[in-house]
């Protein structure tokens, strides 16, 4: 019995999977340098969020956002353009209202809010100015 081609064959097998291994092998290292620069970026990001987590407190808060309505930048205008305090009827006044009662009453409410968002102070009962 001739072994030569039954032990060729099982070579040509070896040399596959030889080869199948090496590039198993090339793609793990890959992966492998992959991953190290993916924890790297993870522990890099992580102290990033502990640096800005740190300094949040002592970083100036922003302005509140205003509510939805187009009478609160008018509104705060009318107290840019003034230094004293105002009452609800001067800022009724500013903004065009007739001075109906729901008018100064929607307009104290408004003001109310803003004192509430801590743009606005109310010094005395109805007597409301900007917050320095």
């Amino acid at each position: 019995m001739n072994l030569q081609p039954l032990l060729d064959a099982l070579k040509l097998q070896e040399d596959a999977a030889r080869a199948l291994a090496d590039d198993l092998r090339a793609q793990i290292d890959d992966l492998q340098t992959r991953l190290r620069e993916a924890e790297t970026r993870l522990e890099h990001l992580a102290i990033t969020r502990t640096t800005v987590t740190g300094l949040t407190d002592r970083l100036p808060a922003g302005p509140p956002d205003l509510p939805e309505h187009p009478d609160y930048p008018r509104i705060l205008d009318a107290f840019n353009q003034t230094t004293g305090p105002l009452r609800a009827k001067d800022v009724c006044e500013a903004l065009g209202h007739e001075l109906l009662p729901k008018n100064v009453e929607g307009t104290r409410a408004k003001l109310k809010r803003l004192v509430k968002l801590g743009i606005l102070t109310e010094a005395d009962t109805g007597n409301f100015a900007r917050k320095q």
